[in-house]
């Protein structure tokens, strides 16, 4: 094994993300995982000249910044930020790998975020090998795949819709750019292209695992030969073989750990409920007010992440009212709240990372899905995980106050609540499993690893 481990060690990787907290944390997780098989792991990141760099606890994984500033106006985002990034890239990318081989430790496969296609040009004119990571779940990649083949056509000509590998799914079961078309323009031709070069890739990574997915992989899989290598999150929070790794590592945003944990110690054992809906999703004013008053009603406590840019739309005197029962913070450190024994349930956005968490620390979900892959993540969530419910909206397109009181005491109280427990934790063991010595992920990262040794 040590043998083979300074074999690796001779082997780079270049691994770029696009910078969004939830593209980076996987990609960060999966490096990790390359870097414990004995391969040399950098991963590239966006720092700007006027502001410090991303804040990083890395040991394992090296990082190579790229320094440049966003013009645009307001905050960055995938839609807004992707032709500035593919100019940024396309001008360093060629200069960064050049100084790698001149210091003695040559690029030879460069992972790329599947959106940004355009990368794996620049590794093919570089004479170096290109991998595809895909952060959505295969079932979201079969959608978007259908829909660049013109298989799947947008505005939906049926009032539902049956794909290979995927359940019967309805409208609002599918990602909002085909739900709404016109939506996101940007991001949806964005997310849809980035097949359209994918039979060029050398590899193809997917951040799930096979028994999570079994159908749409297994499609997937007569197509491409893709990789499951997820679920990506830090090995403390798994099968603990990697030792230290307890974060992701990369934060670009500052946590309120101790707030947080000392709130929940003085909880009771699956009492709490945890609210958040990620670092992109803004909720209207009116939503924000029901969603605060359904929590008021709730009998359960709560924890709930409002970010800064949100605080103003909380009704007024909401946290004084609430006090006894629940604590508002900006950010929060999510795996070690997801870990506590006092969430009884997390309320989410369902993106992908934090779906993924919360099945593989068996919490059990209210699915609140706002845009993107998020609604076909929902609805796995409910109908076929069963480890959740999903949230009823009304005629206004609003979740009222007495749904979310609905949905909280469905996930945790009586049968249902029991039920959904139980299936919880048994997606957490599957989940240790597959990245687990011998486990699906694991044998796929192996012979990555052993594909590579042998060129």
């Amino acid at each position: 094994m040590e043998k083979a481990k300074q074999r690796a060690n001779g082997i780079h990787i270049l691994v770029l993300p696009i910078p969004a907290q939830g593209h980076i944390n996987p990609m960060l997780q999966f490096s990790k995982r390359l870097a414990s098989k004995g391969l040399r792991v950098t991963l590239v990141t966006i720092s700007s000249k006027t502001h410090e760099p991303i804040e990083t606890q890395l040991s394992m994984v090296n990082i190579e910044p790229i320094y440049a500033t966003y013009e645009g106006a307001g905050e960055i985002d995938l839609e807004s930020v992707i032709q500035w990034l593919q100019t940024i890239m396309s001008q360093n990318l060629p200069d960064l790998i050049s100084k790698q081989e001149r210091n003695g430790y040559p690029i030879c496969c460069l992972v790329y975020d599947a959106i940004m296609t355009w990368a794996l040009d620049i590794a093919k004119g570089l004479g170096i090998a290109g991998a595809s990571f895909f952060t959505q779940a295969c079932a979201v990649g079969t959608v978007y795949y259908n829909v660049q083949q013109k298989l799947l056509r947008v505005p939906l000509e049926e009032d539902r819709v049956l794909l290979p590998g995927l359940p019967l799914l309805e409208p609002h079961d599918l990602p909002s750019f085909i739900n709404h078309p016109g939506s996101y323009p940007s991001l949806s031709k964005m997310v849809v292209g980035s097949f359209s070069n994918i039979t060029d890739a050398d590899w193809i990574f997917c951040n799930t695992f096979d028994c999570l997915e079994p159908e749409a992989v297994s499609w997937m899989r007569t197509k491409w030969p893709i990789k499951t290598i997820g679920p990506t999150l830090p090995s403390m929070y798994l099968e603990k073989r990697l030792e230290d790794d307890r974060d992701y590592g990369i934060n670009l945003f500052k946590p309120n750990n101790d707030t947080c944990i000392k709130w929940l110690d003085s909880k009771k054992a699956c009492t709490v409920v945890y609210v958040s809906f990620g670092s992109v999703a803004n909720l209207g004013e009116k939503q924000m007010e029901e969603l605060a008053l359904g929590l008021k009603r709730s009998k359960t406590s709560f924890l709930w992440v409002v970010r800064e840019s949100e605080i103003q739309k909380l009704p007024r005197n909401f946290e004084e009212q609430t006090s006894e029962k629940g604590l508002v913070v900006n950010w929060c450190p999510q795996l070690q709240v997801l870990a506590h024994r006092a969430i009884g349930c997390f309320m989410t956005h369902c993106g992908w990372n934090s779906t993924l968490e919360a099945l593989s620390l068996g919490v059990p979900m209210v699915a609140m899905p706002q845009w993107t892959d998020q609604l076909t993540n929902a609805k796995f969530v409910e109908d076929e995980w069963k480890v959740g419910v999903r949230v009823k909206v009304d005629q206004m397109g609003i979740v009222t106050k007495e749904e979310i009181e609905r949905c909280i005491a469905q996930v945790m109280e009586g049968e249902r609540g029991k039920e959904i427990k139980r299936n919880s934790m048994r997606w957490r063991e599957l989940a240790k499993e597959a990245v687990d010595e011998g486990g699906s992920s694991d044998k796929n990262i192996e012979e990555f690893v052993a594909a590579l040794l042998c060129k």
